[in-house]
């Protein structure tokens, strides 16, 4: 399947905001199952210096400076991604001791399961998933139990939390939206020894039956793989309870959501400031018809 995914952020300052300096991770992944056929970044106003490169993790990385006074800044990337079906992964692998025994792990798998959470969260969190891991389960047949006991236990509430909510808050509340479920279960795998990263991305969104697609009414999605012996990385989808297969498009991913986030920066001025995000993600079928 084809997609046109086309994502804008609109800054408005109440002030002149006189210097800049922002990054952007807005183009998708090469993948074997992904396939980005064209990535615009337009930004507007028109920056004095522009660099791109590849960060630590893999991912394209726009830098961009600001060096004359503006109000308002927008930065619009459109991509056009192919994305072929992902084999659902096979559940009955190893034992999921076998994930945690740090020799068997990559350096990258290694960095993602460092917890640096707190020892009261990650005693409470360790607590909420060991009964998805008893004794020699199957390591994905134990990330399926607890993706969908949280899925359960969770409301997804888009008015409960922000990027700055703490997890903790997160788990005592029992509500959230993508990110918080996707920070929710790295803490949970992560509490046990496992190696999680979080992985930002898109999904389609198809309306019920009868109602028309709203452009622009989409969102950026974020989830999380779990790595193992000999499967490598599996990605998982709390928010939507499954194994991603051919929908999800891929961005980035990291260690957290401050390895990965579309768009960040420093400014100088500006005053008070308000965010204006849009996400559409469309089929090309969609877009040419």
């Amino acid at each position: 399947m084809k997609y046109q995914v086309v994502h804008e952020t609109q800054y408005n300052y109440s002030g002149l905001v006189s210097l800049s300096h922002h990054i952007s991770r807005l183009a998708p992944r090469p993948l074997p199952h992904q396939a980005c056929g064209s990535h615009e970044l337009q930004i507007d106003p028109v920056p004095e210096a522009t660099t791109s490169h590849v960060d630590y993790f893999g991912n394209a990385m726009t830098f961009f400076a600001m060096q004359s006074p503006h109000k308002r800044l927008t930065v619009r990337a459109r991509s056009i991604v192919e994305l072929s079906a992902v084999a659902l992964p096979d559940t009955s692998t190893l034992p999921w001791e076998r994930a945690i025994e740090r020799t068997s792990m990559p350096l990258e798998a290694l960095e993602c399961a460092v917890d640096a959470t707190a020892t009261r969260l990650r005693t409470a969190l360790a607590a909420y998933t060991r009964p998805s891991f008893p004794a020699g389960r199957p390591l994905l047949e134990a990330v399926a139990d607890v993706t969908a006991r949280i899925h359960a236990d969770f409301t997804y509430d888009r008015d409960a939390t922000t990027i700055a909510t703490p997890l903790a808050q997160v788990f005592e509340a029992r509500r959230g939206v993508c990110q918080d479920f996707a920070r929710l279960e790295i803490g949970c795998l992560r509490s046990l020894g496992l190696a999680a990263r979080y992985v930002s991305g898109y999904l389609e969104t198809v309306p019920a039956s009868g109602v028309p697609r709203l452009v622009g009414a989409a969102a950026s999605h974020a989830w999380l793989a779990v790595y193992g012996p000999e499967i490598g990385w599996v990605d998982v989808d709390p928010t939507n309870n499954l194994f991603p297969s051919g929908r999800h498009v891929t961005v980035a991913w990291g260690r957290d959501y401050g390895d990965v986030s579309p768009i960040r920066g420093v400014i100088l001025g500006g005053g008070e400031h308000s965010l204006r995000v849009s996400v559409d993600v469309s089929r090309v079928e969609e877009v040419h018809a």
